[in-house]
């Protein structure tokens, strides 16, 4: 097999997150006075840590972010998460099986913070894959799009970033993971749009898949 490890990115990869978390931050920022589409949020802020983002958000609203402010949002966030998450399409079994052909050398590599990542795969079932192997962008020097995720996860499992597989679906990730030296498998569902495919190769993928199920079988190829 050519690869040794699989490096998969959460939102948008493993679990259906980012209307979600987007929609409260849409909310919230409204109530700052920045009234956004819902496609405007996506397209400003999916992929990226909010907290990356605070001096653009601080422009338009011309008021300073608070911790308080992180705090609430963080709060109403994990709230919707719990109650109305779902798993990806066929991202549980995909993970499990992978899980099982690189003998536990999957990882969880996420901009987002721990507390999230852990609660999101936690109750889409698919934490005890990950367990021991989650690594967050706000636990490192920089966040996606910088490699440093990837890295940390890389050297964690002792493999070479020419050996390893990284699963985004975003140009952010994607950036991230070319950076890393990984092969990139940019995950772009029909949904997407069709300009998705065509971003995710110019940020770097190397290969452009729709549906989860098809990762096991691309992976050996």
């Amino acid at each position: 097999m050519k690869f040794e490890a699989v490096l998969f990115d959460c939102d948008g990869v493993l679990v259906d997150s980012e209307g979600i978390t987007n929609g409260v931050l849409r909310d919230m920022l409204a109530e700052l006075g920045w009234e956004l589409t819902r496609e405007e949020c996506m397209r400003l802020f999916v992929g990226k840590a909010v907290k990356d983002e605070l001096p653009l958000i601080e422009a338009r609203t011309g008021q300073p972010l608070t911790e308080d402010w992180f705090v609430r949002f963080r709060e109403r966030r994990n709230q919707g998460l719990v109650e109305r998450l779902q798993p990806i399409p066929r991202a549980p079994e995909t993970v499990a099986a992978l899980h099982a052909a690189f003998r536990g050398r999957i990882a969880c590599c996420s901009g987002a913070d721990r507390f999230k990542v852990e609660l999101q795969l936690r109750k889409c079932g698919m934490l005890p894959f990950f367990e021991g192997r989650v690594f967050s962008g706000h636990e490192m020097p920089r966040s996606k799009p910088a490699p440093d995720v990837y890295l940390a996860a890389m050297e964690m499992l002792g493999v070479a970033p020419g050996r390893c597989a990284v699963v985004e679906d975003t140009i952010t990730g994607v950036t991230a993971g070319a950076a890393a030296g990984a092969t990139v498998f940019g995950y772009s569902p029909p949904e997407a749009g069709h300009d998705a495919p065509g971003a995710l190769r110019g940020a770097g993928a190397a290969v452009i898949f729709t549906d989860l199920a098809e990762l096991p079988r691309l992976l050996q190829g």
